[in-house]
């Protein structure tokens, strides 16, 4: 499989890591858009969040008990966004399950 994001979760490409266990990695965005911009992944391949089922829910459901932890971590007290897209009409650039948490600045209401 030649998916960008396998390749990070397996090692084979280096990320700045800020959180990691046996089923989730979570590392910075090489082009942020808020100046806090980090992406959480499941290391197991899953698609987008169409290929979300209930044998793999359980992965996502760990992510988003972890994300909260993340953002304490980064002094987001103020607020953060949690952002996947899905498709390329949503602007899904890599097709591998992920989810974007964004903060530290007073972000837009306006949606894309």
């Amino acid at each position: 499989m030649d998916c960008l994001f396998c390749k990070i979760a397996a090692g084979e490409i280096p990320s700045q890591k800020v959180y990691e266990d046996e089923e989730i990695l979570a590392f910075r965005d090489i082009a942020p858009m808020a100046p806090v911009h980090i992406l959480v992944i499941p290391k197991a391949h899953i698609g987008s969040v169409d290929e979300i089922t209930p044998e793999n829910s359980n992965l996502v459901a760990h992510i988003f008990q972890v994300i909260p932890q993340i953002a304490r971590a980064e002094k987001l007290e103020k607020g953060y966004r949690v952002v996947s897209n899905c498709g390329e009409h949503a602007g899904q650039s890599v097709h591998h399950l992920h989810f974007h948490i964004l903060g530290g600045r007073q972000l837009s209401l306006e949606m894309a």
